[in-house]
């Protein structure tokens, strides 16, 4: 009888999207419903000096192969700061500071600077998760201990990935998003009739603003979209976190929004705001991504402020879309302050941690009960204040 010779598994680092071969990774990533994980996005990131060791986001990138197959991978950055990540952890480095304990740098698994859900391993169709999950996570906690990495955290994740890092001990965070939902909405109408009457008012209103100027909205996808709107999206974006200072948030590089035209049209969505009188090029537009039956809001810009032109670009006319294009969620960027005024309900995610120095594992585990007890009270709370009718239809 001859023994059969078991498959090798071998796993490898990598500091750049690049050592990886594109079909290999995205054999992997093109199955999940996120477009945020796709080796062109991810490699966009990285050859524009968006998301570099520089930038305090050192690619480190964790692969499975078995043989010379690529089966498994994971997007994994480390860390030198906490901005870009959109979730708070400043509370966590104070502590660690207090204790004498290093915080940075730390591993983190997320696509950078977008706060969407649906990060996870890429796991070849056909493995077994669980298994696949704890080889990577055994390599990830072997790699944090022998580099002295404070934590390992992963923001955003997939929500039916959750339960397989909590299987491996990981300890979820509650926050939350703002996410339309279409509820089998068949027309923007539809969508109204949510609101209360003085709400239903209010978005007609802002929605004539825009047209009282001469403005149309016109919404442009895959080789729809002019070469040139990618750098004058840049420009938009710029302009719009140049206005916020410090919290601006301005990461992302004029050549990655350039790059996007030549490799990743086909997810882009932009929402253009042209004058009637001169429509060769747009005063204001919106930069949105889609993938199957959802929507991603990122970033937003105008030369001249135009009222209610905001709302209009980055809620109501994606919102408009998504209905015509069988979108069944609409995630429309970090913030709430005007979301929740417009049919965003504020929505779970989680993140995923682990921390290696005693002390902060049992911190953590000790006290995030109650946090997470005080975030879900903080939900509960604005969706009772969302504008809808009580009416029950």
């Amino acid at each position: 009888m001859v023994e059969q010779i078991k498959p090798r598994y071998s796993s490898v680092w990598i500091n750049k999207i690049a050592e990886v071969p594109q079909l290999a990774w995205d054999a992997l990533a093109i199955p999940l419903n996120t477009p945020f994980l796709e080796w062109d996005w991810l490699n966009n990131l990285e050859i524009s000096q968006s998301a570099t060791a520089k930038t305090g986001w050192l690619p480190n990138h964790l692969t499975l192969w078995r043989d010379r197959t690529l089966i498994a991978a994971a997007p994994l950055y480390l860390k030198g700061h906490s901005y870009g990540e959109f979730v708070f952890d400043h509370q966590w480095a104070e502590l660690a500071e207090r204790i004498g304990v290093q915080y940075y740098p730390k591993l983190l698994g997320m696509t950078p600077f977008t706060p969407a859900e649906g990060y996870r391993f890429l796991i070849a169709p056909g493995e077994d998760e669980d298994e696949i999950t704890g080889m990577m996570v055994h390599e990830i906690d072997a790699f944090c201990l022998k580099n002295r990495i404070s934590g390992c955290h992963f923001l955003y994740v997939d929500p039916q990935w959750r339960p397989v890092l909590e299987r491996q001990g990981f300890t979820t965070w509650l926050h939350h998003s703002y996410i339309w939902e279409n509820v089998g909405f068949k027309t923007f109408d539809d969508y109204l009739g949510l609101f209360n009457a003085n709400q239903r008012r209010n978005i007609k209103r802002e929605r004539k603003a825009v047209e009282k100027v001469g403005l149309r909205l016109q919404a442009l996808t895959g080789d729809e979209i002019p070469k040139s709107l990618f750098p004058l999206m840049y420009q938009f974006y710029a302009d719009t976190c140049d206005k916020f200072g410090w919290w601006g948030s301005k990461y992302l590089t004029k050549q990655f929004f350039e790059q996007l035209h030549h490799n990743y049209r086909h997810r882009v969505l932009f929402f253009a705001a042209y004058h009637e009188q001169d429509e060769r090029q747009p005063v204001g537009m919106s930069f949105c991504l889609y993938k199957g039956d959802r929507l991603y809001g990122r970033y937003w810009g105008s030369l001249q402020e135009i009222d209610c032109l905001h709302f209009d670009a980055c809620y109501y006319a994606p919102i408009e879309w998504a209905i015509a294009h069988g979108i069944q969620s609409f995630d429309p960027g970090a913030g709430g302050r005007h979301k929740k005024r417009r049919g965003f309900p504020a929505l779970p995610n989680h993140s995923l941690h682990r921390f290696y120095n005693n002390r902060l594992e049992q911190i953590l585990c000790s006290y995030i009960k109650e946090v997470n007890q005080l975030e879900a009270e903080e939900m509960q709370a604005i969706n009772e204040d969302l504008p809808f009718s009580k009416r029950d239809d």
